[in-house]
């Protein structure tokens, strides 16, 4: 399973937001990271447990703490959809 990195993209598999994609984009410790889905789908930018979480394969190369515009950037370069 792929760890929960800076610009990893993960499933939400809990809560009213399960199924939708998200990309970490800060750990906060090892129970917590920051998600957000760019404006891209229904995500805005929160905190999530990582039991929540289901890791893809996939990964954009961002730094910590980016914004949306720059997830965003990374994920039309990687040719990536979060829908």
């Amino acid at each position: 399973m792929p760890a929960m990195e800076v610009g990893r993209i993960a499933v939400v598999i809990a809560g009213r937001r399960a199924g939708q994609k998200v990309v970490v984009v800060d750990v906060i410790d090892r129970n917590f990271v920051l998600v957000t889905g760019a404006g891209l789908n229904k995500v805005k930018r929160r905190r999530m447990n990582v039991k929540h979480l289901e890791p893809l394969p996939e990964r954009v190369n961002i730094e910590r703490g980016a914004d949306d515009e720059a997830v965003k950037a990374a994920l039309e370069s990687a040719g990536i959809s979060l829908e």
